[in-house]
């Protein structure tokens, strides 16, 4: 699907299909790219300039984005530091026409996928191509599953925040009744309330939430 607008427009994308971007001014690589990638079942969303990137949502299905170094309007580090900075974690696959090796080392030490000569082969840039989507789709689930497990987090009440807290670091009921001044039976509630809230079935599994979520101490 070929990107259409002025420069800047503000343009939605939503697409189900996991997504090339690609981002480079040569017309008949574009070209090349986007009929390799459609054949091998991807979804493609080709541009000219980082302007026309940058002025474009990006599609909410797992992405990666393939983007030349050498651009005309703004340098391919320079799109990869933006991105950064607006929170968007799309994984980047860079190719470039010129032997740089420190650009390269700045490119995979900010995060790029793979940096690929021009001219590459097919194979070599599909299975780029297809480590990034991959890593994107991880990155996704996980994203999701954190968001969905803070909800959970915040629908405990606060004495329940702290018996998790008391009880993923391994502390027993008795000594959790006593940290928290309050009875045994009244801590055996609140534990049994935050494990069904929080779907637990086990105490490795409410430790394993809690690694997740970052929890601080309540107190």
């Amino acid at each position: 699907m070929r990107a259409s607008g002025g420069q800047g427009e503000d343009r939605k994308i939503r697409l189900a299909q996991p997504t090339v971007i690609i981002v480079d001014d040569d017309e008949q690589l574009r070209t090349a790219l986007t009929d390799m990638f459609r054949s091998a079942g991807l979804q493609v969303l080709p541009f000219a300039s980082a302007t026309e990137l940058l002025g474009t949502q990006l599609p909410e299905a797992p992405s990666c984005l393939l983007l030349d170094v050498q651009l005309p309007d703004l340098n391919g580090l320079d799109i990869q530091s933006e991105l950064a900075k607006r929170g968007s974690p799309v994984p980047i696959v860079f190719m470039t026409g010129y032997g740089d090796v420190p650009t390269s080392v700045q490119a995979m030490k900010a995060g790029a996928v793979d940096f690929l000569g021009k001219p590459f082969r097919e194979l070599d840039m599909l299975n780029a191509v297809h480590t990034a989507l991959a890593q994107d789709k991880e990155q996704r689930s996980l994203r999701e599953t954190t968001w969905k497990l803070r909800g959970l987090h915040r629908s405990l009440t606060r004495r329940e925040t702290e018996v998790m807290w008391y009880v993923t670091r391994g502390l027993m009921n008795k000594e959790i009744a006593f940290q928290m001044g309050v009875t045994e039976p009244t801590v055996k509630v609140h534990r049994s309330n935050l494990m069904r809230k929080m779907g637990a079935a086990s105490v490795a599994d409410l430790v394993l939430m809690s690694q997740k979520l970052a929890i601080r101490d309540p107190r």
